[in-house]
């Protein structure tokens, strides 16, 4: 047996797996040394648009869309030099957005962690708000039949900076880019459109897919509509550190982003695995079940049909109270008849798309949950709870000796496929 370490919560966890086992993890990239100095020179000869100081007066009014929460987007460097870099503008004309999509508001303190006191206190920060129509504004219908609604104020600024981080994403193909607007500030109803059964269950909606992905496309159309004058994003490592800035025009410099993160961050193998030990990054991602979707997705793509994926991930937010989640998952006794219900045509509901990544991948393996959640509410998310990980993985293999072993320590962050 070897030790694995695992990323989990704030810290780490540790584990045993069998010698065999193979660890999967992408290629690492050192942060940068000097990573202010990359921004600055990323916003000073960007890619496709003239440098950000020479396109923004004085007189205009400034939106910076900012990530939540619930990403490691460092926003407490990002926004203070995007300001730093555009002194030559009064703080009153700028808006800072927080892109919470259909996720709950940033308390006041969890901004000041997110963007440091001075600049909560300095500048306008605002949570958007998908539900409430009167913060929103049609700005028109994209090509698959849907009203595009995004934040008003946003809309009505005369410069718009979209910020935001890049790793694999499974829809969007890639996070990042037009995800920032859509569904970071979008409408509830836009953000169902966005999400929809169809949109899901498409073949070409996952990881690292761009070109044919709907989802993406979607996303992208949506955003279009009222296009960012300038983006602004990094890349990170496991230990959130920044490996790369791509700044400049939205389209151009977010294509370049993605495949810098794809050369390093998907990860071929040469078969499925009985057993997918995953975890979900690592605070702050795995803070709620809803976002452990995601590294539940990412074993999946390497577990065998009928094998066993063992999650690990805090869940200190819980499932989260906010949105449907939760209660979705309540409504069938099985994923196979919440699947059903999803994809009946009259049925929406918003966070339904993430009750379906999930029961997709509940139809290919067992799935096991290793959080500070009640066991209750564990079983009552179709999963199943475990009380000790290293206990898990003895069961899981005493019940199929010899089973093939592979651990994503970072979770999502590394995405592995079958060649």
């Amino acid at each position: 047996m070897k030790h694995v370490s695992l990323a989990y919560g704030k810290g780490n966890l540790s584990i045993m797996v069998p010698d065999r086992a193979v660890i999967i993890e992408s290629r690492h990239l050192d942060g940068l040394n000097a990573d202010k100095a990359a921004v600055q020179q990323a916003l000073r000869q960007p890619l496709g648009t003239p440098p950000l100081k020479d396109i923004v007066t004085a007189s205009d009014t400034i939106a910076i869309v900012i990530s939540d929460l619930t990403r490691p987007t460092p926003n407490h460097k990002l926004v203070p030099w995007l300001l730093e870099e555009l002194v030559h503008v009064p703080k009153e004309n700028f808006v800072i957005i927080n892109g919470l999509g259909s996720h709950r508001a940033n308390t006041n303190q969890e901004l000041v962690q997110m963007l440091g006191q001075e600049v909560v206190d300095t500048v306008r920060v605002i949570n958007h708000n998908a539900f409430d129509p009167d913060e929103l504004v049609l700005v028109g219908k994209n090509s698959y039949g849907s009203d595009v609604y995004l934040n008003k104020t946003y809309v009505n600024c005369t410069f718009k900076i979209v910020t935001g981080f890049i790793e694999p994403h499974f829809f969007a193909g890639f996070s990042g880019g037009p995800k920032g607007i859509c569904p970071g500030i979008a409408g509830i109803s836009t953000i169902q459109d966005f999400h929809n059964a169809q949109m899901i269950g498409h073949s070409n909606s996952t990881w690292g897919i761009i070109d044919g992905n709907i989802v993406q496309d979607a996303a992208t159309q949506n955003c279009l509509m009222a296009k960012p004058d300038f983006m602004l994003n990094v890349t990170l490592n496991g230990q959130k550190e920044i490996t790369g800035v791509f700044a400049g025009e939205l389209l151009s410099a977010h294509r370049a982003g993605c495949a810098f993160v794809k050369d390093h961050a998907m990860i071929p193998v040469d078969q499925p695995f009985d057993i997918v030990i995953t975890t979900n990054s690592g605070y702050p991602l795995d803070q709620n079940l809803y976002q452990t979707v995601k590294g539940m997705s990412a074993a999946a793509q390497i577990v065998k049909q009928g094998g066993a994926i063992l999650t690990c991930s805090e869940c200190s937010d819980g499932v989260p109270a906010h949105g449907n989640y939760g209660k979705i998952l309540t409504m069938k006794a099985t994923p196979q008849e919440l699947l059903a219900m999803i994809n009946t045509p009259e049925f929406r509901v918003f966070d339904q798309w993430q009750v379906q990544a999930q029961a997709m991948i509940q139809q290919k393996a067992d799935c096991y949950l290793y959080s500070t959640l009640d066991e209750q509410i564990v079983k009552a998310a179709k999963l199943i709870p475990v009380a000790n990980p290293c206990g898990a993985i003895t069961q899981l293999l005493s019940n199929k000796p010899g089973a093939s072993v592979a651990v994503l320590p970072q979770g999502p962050l590394s995405i592995p496929y079958v060649r």
